[in-house]
């Protein structure tokens, strides 16, 4: 256990940091899946914008790294693009 007030602290705040990350994380997954699933072109492309976003969000927090996040964008607006 840790001994200072301070450390105390900030295990709680990243274990309430750590839940924040987890649940955006899993959300913009989900999201991710929602997006592939589509067939029509109209309604991914709104979508899409809202997926971008949330990848670039998790990005700036470094929740995931921004690499990823921009091989995910990429991804998924050829994915996009190729609908009819």
């Amino acid at each position: 256990m840790a001994n200072h007030k301070s450390s105390i602290k900030r295990i709680r705040s990243n274990a309430a940091k750590r839940l924040r990350n987890r649940y955006q994380a899993k959300t913009t997954r989900n999201a991710i899946k929602r997006l592939r699933s589509t067939t029509v072109k109209a309604d991914a492309a709104p979508l899409l914008s809202k997926v971008i976003s949330m990848l670039d969000r998790l990005a700036k927090k470094n929740v995931i790294h921004k690499n990823k996040a921009s091989n995910n964008k990429s991804k998924l607006t050829k994915f996009v693009n190729a609908l009819s």
